[in-house]
């Protein structure tokens, strides 16, 4: 049975700021919690601990909602080596939108020559990232993701877009039921970045929701 209450102190605990970008999210969350995780067959306090965890750290617990990309020049160059040059990092550092189109256009669907990279920069729980990836999670939920991809950042749809992208594209709840935080980060993330954090926020979240 799911225990709404215990969901809620620990999502009002662990996201202190959560509603700064979204009024009403935390609430909107909790709201939808029982039905959507019944709906996708997230049954366990260590599965939901889990995948709230990642999420914690993928979107800073509702404070970090839209990608970070304000870099300056050796940031740019150290995170993207074959996309930025030095002089193209000089001159495009702490220029968010310029960043996003370099670093991702021509790839994840993003059209070369477009404002794709930053259209569709990494937004959500699960920080959903490139234009072919917006359309198939528009797809999934039946909204047009690709026209509107702000609609993400929504109190009515953040949850259920993180459920989507983590148990049916993604594929991570087998690895989240079994407490297997490095293959689960693998299959979200698409490498172990942050993995530390991220096993520091599962744990926070075991323990809030009474999991051994």
């Amino acid at each position: 049975m799911f225990d709404t209450a215990r969901f809620a102190a620990a999502l009002h605990n662990l996201w202190p700021h959560g509603d700064a970008k979204i009024p009403g999210l935390r609430d909107a969350i909790v709201a939808q919690a029982p039905a959507l995780f019944d709906e996708f067959a997230i049954k366990t306090p260590m599965a939901i601990a889990n995948m709230m965890g990642e999420f914690t750290v993928e979107c800073g617990g509702g404070w970090e909602i839209e990608e970070n990309l304000n870099y300056r020049a050796t940031a740019l160059v150290k995170q993207w080596p074959k996309h930025f040059t030095m002089a193209q990092a000089m001159a495009m550092e702490h220029k968010p939108q310029l960043i996003a189109n370099q670093a991702y256009n021509g790839r994840m669907g993003n059209r070369v020559g477009s404002n794709d990279g930053w259209d569709f920069r990494g937004r959500g729980p699960a920080q959903t990232t490139g234009r072919d990836a917006y359309d198939r999670l528009g797809k999934l939920l039946g909204v047009d993701l690709v026209s509107q991809p702000e609609r993400i950042n929504t109190k009515d749809l953040f949850l259920r877009v993180g459920v989507v992208d983590f148990v049916v594209i993604c594929k991570c709840l087998p690895y989240a039921e079994r407490d297997d935080e490095i293959n689960e980060t693998r299959c979200l993330n698409g490498g172990l970045i942050g993995l530390a954090d991220r096993q520091k926020s599962i744990a926070q979240w075991k323990h809030a929701l009474g999991v051994n």
